[in-house]
């Protein structure tokens, strides 16, 4: 029996719209249900949505209840009031805890099958509580992680060695925030070491690196100050996470996982990389880091347990 390629998101704030126009342009569904307590908005991006197939193709776009879910492959949680100029990722844990473990206890009711993809902020605390409301097995939820922050390190690696972003291979590991840890030991540019001048063509000092460490970690700030939200791009990230999943596609991408002893941490959700496919995280891959950066993500799990403590959740 061939796998539903309906997709189902739950909050159709700006991120939610992001990603439902995303999948939508990419042809990478039949169905997009979107599920919102504001149902006449709802309702309004499903018709936006649908004006456009005589130019992408037919893609049924409909608002929907959680009772509608049954058959969706994949669940993509959006649900959640975004992050405010001047906010860290931390401080809006309260106040989406509830909605999360509210979602999770009807997509467990209604949507049981389904793969579920946690992008609501802080998503690493709230990927774990979200496991812990749900009755699925933890490699059927994940988090968006920092597939984003890694894309946007890509994206500054490949403007600093004037190469494709697509022809780098580097991952940010550990919290979707500021304790973030970019791994330069393991990245590499054709197969190729970073500090490898005659195959790179040039070689970065402290400094750069720095500035490159520094403008991926702000990244968000900086795009909160100037436009008030991040959508544009995290709607790009679910959509390729989604793609992976209904495409079976078992790439690698670092997501937020609970941890179960690598690199010596457990009782946490950070971003690893991890082979996703039909089934969800298929398998962790565990690269070996620098002690230094061995220590930054140990600092980063720390963090994480020390918020999800204070809040209580």
């Amino acid at each position: 029996m061939s796998q539903s390629r309906t997709v189902a998101i739950v909050g159709v704030g700006s991120v939610g719209v992001a990603a439902a126009y995303a999948l939508f342009t990419r042809r990478a569904v039949s169905e997009l249900l979107l599920v919102d307590k504001a149902t006449a908005k709802a309702e309004g991006e499903a018709m936006d949505l649908m004006h456009g197939q005589a130019l992408v193709g037919r893609i049924s776009v409909r608002a929907a209840r959680y009772e509608e879910l049954g058959h969706a492959s994949v669940v993509v949680v959006t649900a959640g009031r975004n992050q405010k100029r001047g906010e860290s990722r931390l401080d809006l844990l309260r106040g989406n805890a509830e909605i999360v473990r509210e979602v999770m206890r009807e997509l467990d009711l209604h949507a049981p099958d389904a793969i579920v993809i946690i992008a609501t902020n802080p998503v690493d605390l709230l990927t774990r509580l979200a496991i812990r409301a749900s009755t699925r097995a933890p490699g059927r939820i994940f988090g968006t992680g920092t597939t984003l922050d890694s894309a946007r390190f890509r994206a500054l690696l490949g403007e600093a060695f004037g190469v494709s972003p697509r022809s780098i291979h580097a991952h940010v590991l550990g919290e979707h925030g500021e304790s973030q840890v970019p791994v330069w030991s393991t990245a590499r540019i054709g197969g190729a070491s970073l500090d490898d001048e005659a195959a790179c063509g040039r070689r970065l000092d402290q400094a750069q690196r720095k500035e490159i460490d520094d403008r991926t970690r702000g990244a968000a700030r900086a795009i909160i100050e100037r436009k008030g939200r991040t959508d544009l791009a995290i709607g790009t990230v679910i959509a390729h996470l989604t793609v992976a999943v209904l495409g079976d596609e078992r790439s690698v991408q670092p997501l937020s996982v609970p941890l179960e002893g690598e690199y010596g941490l457990a009782d946490v959700c950070l971003s690893i990389p991890c082979v996703l496919g039909r089934s969800g995280v298929l398998v962790r891959v565990v690269p070996a880091l620098a002690p230094d950066e061995l220590a930054a993500l140990a600092r980063s799990a720390d963090g994480l347990r020390t918020a999800e403590r204070d809040a209580g959740i």
